[in-house]
């Protein structure tokens, strides 16, 4: 079992549904990692893990894809390493966006931008696991 932590504003969104896109977050992109979890596995999601206010979000659901997928910011597009699929279209960024969670791409920018402030000197791309679930039956 892997547990992920996610930051306050997403509890909502994982527990019922956005409040403004009516979208239930099923999905979190992370760094890469020692281990992820892998499909088939069950997944513990909190927030605020490892201080005195963490809580469970939901039941563990089980997670049901992960994929290698880098998010060019900047650039406004989304590659998929495992099978090379990229999209940049604003209709295509604002739905990956609002499954993750946001309202749209520009909210996922402007919370990676604060979240992920990019270093001088390297890539403006972010690489790591796109980790989908759905709940336990």
């Amino acid at each position: 079992m892997v547990a992920y932590s996610f930051n306050r504003r997403f509890a909502e969104a994982i527990a019922i549904c956005h409040p403004f896109t009516g979208i239930v977050k099923r999905q979190t992109i992370r760094a890469p990692r020692k281990r992820h979890a892998r499909p088939g596995e069950t997944l513990q999601l909190y927030q605020g893990m490892r201080t005195k206010h963490c809580r469970k979000i939901i039941p563990d659901p089980v997670c049901v894809d992960i994929r290698p997928v880098e998010l060019f910011i900047e650039q406004s597009y989304v590659r998929f390493l495992d099978t090379g699929l990229a999209f940049g279209m604003t209709a295509l960024l604002d739905d990956f966006a609002r499954q993750d969670g946001f309202l749209d791409w520009a909210d996922l920018q402007a919370f990676w931008r604060a979240a992920h402030p990019a270093p001088v000197g390297l890539p403006p791309a972010f690489s790591g696991m796109l980790i989908r679930w759905e709940p336990a039956r």
